[in-house]
């Protein structure tokens, strides 16, 4: 009888083991729950970060915390600025609630520039354009009538309201196929220059203008080298005799290529064999 119960206390000894390994397990499970449960996922964060950032600069400039990624909602248009949102919350009524704000600025932020204002800026501006050229074409007009040559000027303006333009003839100023200024010629290129140094601190562009007969002979082998050089000529003599500053000139050669008259005739050839300069009423230039 004293064996039989010293083999059932040794059986009792060992229960403890089955206890401790369902504990084991309940504790394994416990921490793979926890495990599971704080585990994020990250593409899933990442698009969601990348969504907020893109739709709303919460960051300096624009800039995203995790780079570029997709968008999570679908019809994101364009980034607006988390102070706009603010802006245009504290500048509505009292009387809209919260969502009908978010829903309004979602729509303004997703609108278009207005045209009309747009439009309205450019007439503005076109506006102030033509009341500048006005006024320079008009005192051109009064300082040509001072030194009496307004017979011997054309004095007009571009349609869109970007220069002031006096026209020379050409016959005054040179001799046929010829680039030297005439003696007769100074006298009035003198008065031009008086008008010129008004506005010395504009562009002026001098353009050569000739017709379309071809040159025969003679140093220039073109009438666009002619009509070159005859501009160059009066720039040159502008700087030398009325102290025009260089930078504010610009001489250029268009040949035949700009008539404003028909070649078919005498008449006509005459008045296309010019020099023209053109006073820039908005391109002020910076003479130092």
């Amino acid at each position: 009888m004293a064996r039989k119960k010293r083999e059932e206390e040794k059986g009792i000894e060992g229960g403890w083991i089955n206890t401790f390994a369902d504990l084991m397990n309940l504790l394994l499970c416990f921490f793979v729950l926890l495990f599971s449960m704080s585990t994020v996922d990250a593409d899933k964060y990442e698009q969601i970060v990348t969504s907020m950032s893109e739709r709303i600069n919460i960051f300096d400039g624009g800039g995203n915390s995790i780079g570029e990624g997709a968008f999570v909602t679908v019809g994101t248009q364009q980034p607006v600025a988390i102070s706009q949102y603010f802006n245009e919350f504290a500048t509505s009524g009292s009387s809209d609630s919260p969502d009908e704000n978010s829903n309004q600025t979602a729509e303004q932020g997703t609108q278009p520039i207005d045209e009309n204002t747009e439009k309205k800026v450019e007439e503005k501006m076109a506006a102030q354009q033509k009341e500048r050229n006005d006024a320079v074409y008009k005192e051109v007009v009064e300082a040509a009538k001072k030194s009496n040559i307004e017979d011997e000027i054309t004095i007009n303006t571009d349609k869109n309201n970007q220069y002031v333009q006096i026209s020379l003839n050409g016959g005054i100023l040179f001799d046929s196929g010829s680039e030297m200024l005439k003696s007769s010629a100074k006298t009035l290129l003198n008065k031009v220059g008086d008008i010129l140094k008004m506005y010395d601190d504009h562009m002026i562009k001098i353009e050569g203008h000739t017709d379309d007969v071809p040159i025969s002979g003679g140093r220039y082998r073109s009438n666009r080298w002619l009509s070159t050089a005859r501009a160059t000529e009066v720039l040159e003599y502008l700087v030398d005799k009325k102290k025009l500053k260089p930078a504010s000139l610009e001489a250029s050669g268009l040949g035949e290529y700009y008539p404003v008259a028909s070649n078919a005739t005498a008449k006509g050839r005459a008045q296309n064999r010019r020099v023209e300069l053109k006073i820039y009423t908005d391109n002020k230039k910076d003479t130092k």
